[in-house]
């Protein structure tokens, strides 16, 4: 895998935001596991939840995403359908809604992770395991 130099396309590429080459999701966005995150990041070891409870704030995000989605969906329902009925309205924004969820999901959590996370970029990030020391 290869390492992203930019934060912005790492997070599009839903990768890690200290070395930004792990992933943070352990499966595609297209199956039935879409919402399963890795703990720690497979390559440098970075933990992907910094406090219980993080995501909770990634819902404000999903909302913004929400909102963009039913504005998005209802001026193109507009513009092509030549002003329908409110059900076709209402149809076209949950069809897009449900088909665009696992997206939304993963990149609440991504967006919410770089920017509150506390984490930045570190090109010299490596995967460190912690050392066993005998006890005396």
């Amino acid at each position: 895998m290869s390492r992203i130099e930019s934060s912005a396309l790492a997070c599009l590429a839903l990768r890690c935001p200290r070395c930004h080459e792990g992933p943070l999701f352990t499966s595609p966005a297209l199956s039935i596991k879409f919402s399963h995150m890795h703990e720690h990041c497979p390559v440098c070891g970075q933990a992907f939840e910094p406090e219980p409870g993080f995501y909770w704030g990634s819902m404000y995000v999903s909302y913004a995403f929400s909102v963009a989605i039913f504005t998005i969906s209802g001026v193109l329902c507009y513009y092509l359908l030549g002003d329908p009925a409110v059900w076709v309205y209402v149809l076209t924004v949950a069809v897009a809604s449900i088909a665009l969820m696992p997206l939304v999901f993963r990149y609440s959590r991504a967006i919410m992770l770089y920017l509150f996370g506390g984490v930045r970029y570190n090109p010299e990030a490596t995967y460190r395991a912690p050392l066993n020391q005998p006890s005396a």
